[in-house]
């Protein structure tokens, strides 16, 4: 008759779990390294991915209208890219240079009025509690979800009305509208802008308008940054909306202005190799934002990190 398992000699030996033939066990060591290693590559991939259109279009901007069409769009063949930009600057009298402008002026002005109201009704949202708050957000939703080119229409035969058909405000005046950072603006302040904060500023005197201007403005500074970049990316490459509003060669924008040539290029080939430069061009004031703008995001994510 065997002992009661309670009452036999313990030996100090504990029992391993066993590893069947479908069962594997993986250091933690190696799986780091795993991570190491694809991380890495799978960034690397990407990178490429985005680049290699950007990558075509360098290449393609320094040949001329036959090597375009005759050579391999990768490798380089009798480069004259100066040649070739100076000819886009050049062509009808500068009028490049024209769309240039007007494509700042659009996406300069339209998304620093659309980042403004938008932080301030995203503000306002998050910190004042007011009847229909909440439908008013709804709104704002559903004003996200909606497609900027099924408003092209209805804005039309509005502006029309207003007699501002074919003129700077018909697409000046929708670009100050985001719902998506009104949206943006509510999260952030919920999150970034704390109440204690607003009280002892309202004791020590100060208004609302001082309050939003001298504290609300630099604590969102991360959530205006992405708001304007958005915003001015947006109305830079916004082709639609110019062709319904705009007629007058002078006010057209790049996007607008390249397509134009592009049009009439089967009679005149040469501007297909001026459509390919002027593209060319118009990424450089994106890409001067982009990084001249990244550091509000550094600055934000760095005073976040320190907050205890």
């Amino acid at each position: 008759m065997s002992a009661p398992s309670s009452l036999r000699p313990s030996t100090g030996v504990r029992s391993l779990p066993s590893t069947g033939p479908g069962t594997t066990s993986r250091s933690p060591h190696r799986t780091k390294a795993t991570a190491r290693i694809l991380t890495p590559a799978a960034l690397a991939v990407a990178s490429l991915y985005f680049l290699f259109p950007l990558y075509w279009l360098l290449i393609a901007s320094t040949k001329d209208t036959g090597d375009l069409f005759g050579s391999s769009g990768l490798s380089l063949q009798n480069p004259q890219l100066l040649e070739n930009l100076g000819r886009v600057l050049t062509r009808d009298g500068g009028i490049y240079l024209r769309w240039a402008l007007n494509s700042l002026l659009y996406s300069g002005v339209g998304a620093l009025g659309a980042t403004l109201m938008s932080i301030a009704a995203g503000y306002c949202l998050a910190k004042f509690a007011f009847r229909g708050r909440e439908m008013v957000f709804n709104i704002v939703l559903a004003g996200v979800m909606i497609p900027g080119t099924a408003l092209a229409l209805p804005l039309f035969l509005f502006m029309s009305q207003l007699g501002l058909v074919n003129t700077l405000w018909a697409v000046l005046i929708p670009s100050l509208v985001s719902p998506f950072g009104v949206y943006l603006g509510r999260i952030y302040a919920t999150a970034a802008v704390p109440d204690t904060l607003l009280e002892a500023a309202r004791l020590d005197g100060a208004g609302e308008f001082r309050i939003f201007a001298g504290l609300v403005l630099r604590l969102m500074a991360p959530a205006a940054v992405t708001v304007f970049l958005f915003q001015f990316v947006g109305i830079w490459n916004n082709y639609f909306l110019p062709l319904v509003m705009l007629s007058d060669q002078n006010l057209y924008p790049i996007t607008l202005g390249l397509v134009s040539w592009q049009s009439v290029a089967d009679r005149h080939p040469e501007l297909y190799q001026l459509t390919v430069g002027g593209a060319l061009l118009s990424v450089v004031p994106i890409m001067i934002a982009i990084v001249s703008l990244q550091r509000f995001w550094r600055a934000g994510l760095t005073e976040g990190s320190v907050k205890g």
